[in-house]
């Protein structure tokens, strides 16, 4: 009888065992693009940073229907055609519902158009601003998978205007990165820089990963210029300035939002960078960027100001969100779900284990939540697009300092009055 009895707990403690090894096998794979080598490579691995700690904040409040959130993160090496591979194996082989990613519009657009758009699978960027995924969407070549948790270049463009001639740039030459990203700046930019009354000497393009941009330098002197528009990434952005610097360029320096970056800062010289403005996509702040700059550095050893973290960690927290109140993997259903975890009539949750909890709950009840972000309350268009504030930075004795901001209203006013 003894024996009897030793053999049921013996099975019995296996069954619970095997349970709990169940349990901790279910997994829910999201698919991560991100630039973690490349011009891009430090705020990829921002991206990637803060994505996992969202993931990991709702696994610690209960998971997704049991089960834990999980990234297959691929690096695109900043290289759309990396990436377009990368996607692939995780849309066609690893079956992934979403893909995050990538940071940059020259990674994220051909995602789109060769991959998660004809796929129908969930495509969230936290950091591609290029209008052209705004078109993309108007034309109806995206079907309505695609989000981002930035605003649009078609209104940094505006805010960048205002703040240059504020600053006193009147006469500018602009630099620029030739992809999609750039040409896009540049065109809403001046557009707005000029009917502001600003004047633009030169406008010059340069591919990424040179050696030397001597020449770029030179052609962007002509025409006597107060000041230099940067539009690049923190590793060339450098190289730039630097040769700008050391042909007598005037040192005053407008850059875009991938420029807030102390690498650059380092790599230039902050002695040098004592007249550099730049924007960003701003903040209306909620708990949930007093929970994620409280905690963020710890988790990653990033800090919080880098220019993906904010928005890369709300892109992983709505798709987490959105799987749980989706009540499966299929893409659809997911891509429905995006909008209603940021309902305005629902509850308001924030970021962080004990507000993912009380979310997960109200889910399961079948009760609406509105996901107030890092980045301030989160509202969707039908094209995946978000407005927001814009963020004035100046650089000052070597690091980066907010100055001021255009809130959402300012920038839709200059807007309407550019557009006249």
């Amino acid at each position: 009888m003894k024996k009897t009895l030793l053999s049921l707990s013996t099975g019995l403690a296996m069954l619970i065992a095997a349970g709990a090894v169940q349990a901790a096998d279910c997994k829910i794979t999201v698919g991560l693009v991100m630039e973690l080598t490349g011009p891009a490579g430090e705020y990829g691995q921002a991206g990637a940073k803060s994505v996992e700690m969202a993931f990991r904040d709702i696994n610690e409040a209960g998971g997704v229907r049991g089960c834990d959130l999980v990234t297959d993160t691929r690096d695109s090496q900043s290289q759309g055609n990396v990436a377009v591979d990368a996607a692939t194996q995780l849309v066609q082989v690893g079956k992934v519902p979403v893909v995050i990613g990538g940071i940059i519009s020259s990674v994220s657009i051909p995602i789109l158009t060769s991959v998660t758009g004809p796929a129908k699978v969930v495509q969230v960027s936290p950091a591609s601003s290029s209008p052209t995924l705004t078109a993309l969407g108007r034309d109806g070549k995206t079907n309505g998978v695609f989000f981002r948790t930035i605003t649009s270049d078609a209104l940094q463009g505006v805010a960048a205007a205002k703040y240059a001639l504020d600053q006193g740039f009147k006469k500018l030459a602009v630099i620029h990165v030739n992809n999609d990203f750039g040409v896009n700046m540049v065109s809403e930019f001046s557009r707005a820089y000029k009917a502001l009354g600003g004047e633009i000497v030169s406008v010059t393009p340069y591919n990424e990963k040179q050696s030397s941009y001597q020449s770029e330098v030179t052609k962007a002197m002509e025409g006597g210029p107060d000041g230099l528009y940067l539009i690049s990434y923190p590793v060339d952005g450098a190289t730039i300035a630097r040769a700008w610097i050391s042909q007598g360029g005037v040192q005053k320096f407008l850059l875009n939002d991938g420029m807030n970056s102390a690498d650059f800062i380092s790599a230039v010289g902050a002695e040098y960078l004592n007249e550099a403005y730049g924007t960003s996509s701003g903040t209306s702040p909620t708990k949930s960027t007093e929970y994620f700059n409280a905690n963020y550095k710890a988790f990653s050893n990033i800090e919080p100001s880098n220019p993906a973290a904010d928005r890369s960690y709300d892109a992983g927290a709505i798709v987490g969100l959105a799987i749980a109140a989706a009540g499966s993997e299929d893409p659809a259903a997911i891509r429905d779900a995006i909008y209603k975890v940021v309902d305005p009539a629902g509850e308001p949750i924030f970021a962080g284990k004990e507000e993912f909890a009380k979310a997960l709950g109200l889910i399961k009840d079948g009760k609406p939540i509105k996901y107030e972000g890092v980045i301030g309350p989160v509202s969707f268009d039908k094209y995946g697009d978000i407005t927001g504030p814009f963020r004035l930075w100046k650089v000052t004795d070597g690091e980066v300092k907010t100055v001021g901001e255009m809130t959402t209203d300012d920038v839709n006013t200059l807007k309407a009055e550019v557009d006249k």
